[in-house]
């Protein structure tokens, strides 16, 4: 039963009521057609054992109504299991990780903070298609977004201040080729893993642009300057935090994946979401059928 779901987990709710009924129904106990009132109790119990009064279903026959109504209610909340032949659709909930490998990060103590910290993005995202930019003075795709972190974690744990050419950093480059690599800005997430060089009104500027159309920017903020590189302004990351991210230390970056695979489960189509799973509910609700030929059957 791994992975299994409810698909219309509100229905639900109709088992309150159905359990309050069953309690009073039970707490009453059969009903003899009114015979309880003019008959002794010892003739009542003798008859009811003949099956002359209730039926054969005896004291549960009243509650086979709302035996069904539970099953039918079980099955409109929509029981599912993962389809094998579920359809491949493409996936627009994209996260990208930008990493900063300028000289100040990429040759100190910050690179393997860095690393770290993309590498828990990448274990905590899972379902999410996550791709990934690096960037110093200049920003490079270095993987469209997929859903198989394999290949990011190797690609990442190799990194080093020779990865990227260049000099400088400017997260202005990296925050406008995200923009381009999104297939729809508005359900994706951009993160960026940086000790907050370059950020300027460019990249300011960026940022809003990229959040004017949806997505939100969260940044991950190393510390550890390499030897003579300038130590950026603690706050000056959150410069570029827009639509509803957050700045957060590497330390934090646990409690930031929760928060972007949350994001993720939000914004997913309930009918997209429908189209991997095998519904068993209309199966349940067939179930209901056999209290009813009981009731059938009881009456003839």
């Amino acid at each position: 039963m791994t992975g299994a779901l409810l698909l219309r987990p509100w229905w639900l709710a109709g088992l309150v009521p159905l359990l309050a009924l069953a309690w009073w129904l039970d707490r009453r106990g059969p009903s003899a057609g009114g015979w309880e009132q003019v008959m002794p109790a010892h003739m009542l119990a003798a008859m009811r054992a003949l099956g002359a009064l209730g039926g054969s279903t005896g004291r549960w026959g009243p509650l086979l109504p709302v035996g069904a109504a539970a099953l039918l209610v079980l099955g409109l909340s929509g029981p599912a299991l993962p389809r094998a032949d579920a359809p491949v659709l493409a996936r627009t909930d994209s996260v990208l990780i930008a990493i900063d490998l300028s000289p100040s990060v990429a040759r100190g103590p910050a690179l393997a903070q860095a690393q770290q910290a993309a590498a828990a993005l990448l274990q905590g995202l899972a379902g999410r298609p996550v791709g990934l930019i690096l960037y110093s003075g200049e920003a490079y795709a270095a993987s469209a977004p997929t859903t198989d972190p394999r290949t990011l974690q190797t690609l990442i744990a190799v990194l080093d201040a020779d990865t990227v050419p260049g000099q400088g950093s400017r997260p202005a480059a990296a925050i406008g080729l995200a923009g381009q690599m999104f297939a729809d800005a508005g359900q994706a997430d951009l993160v960026l893993i940086s000790d907050g060089a370059g950020v300027d009104g460019q990249a300011v500027a960026e940022a809003g642009r990229l959040a004017a159309l949806g997505t939100r920017i969260w940044a991950v903020r190393v510390v550890g300057a390499a030897p003579q590189a300038p130590t950026p302004a603690p706050d000056a990351l959150a410069q570029l935090v827009q639509s509803g991210g957050q700045m957060v230390l590497a330390q934090d970056v646990d409690d930031l994946a929760a928060r972007l695979r949350q994001g993720g489960d939000r914004r997913r189509e309930p009918a997209v979401t429908a189209l991997g799973y095998r519904d068993l509910g209309p199966f349940l609700a067939a179930l209901a059928a056999l209290p009813l030929l009981q009731m059938l059957r009881r009456r003839q």
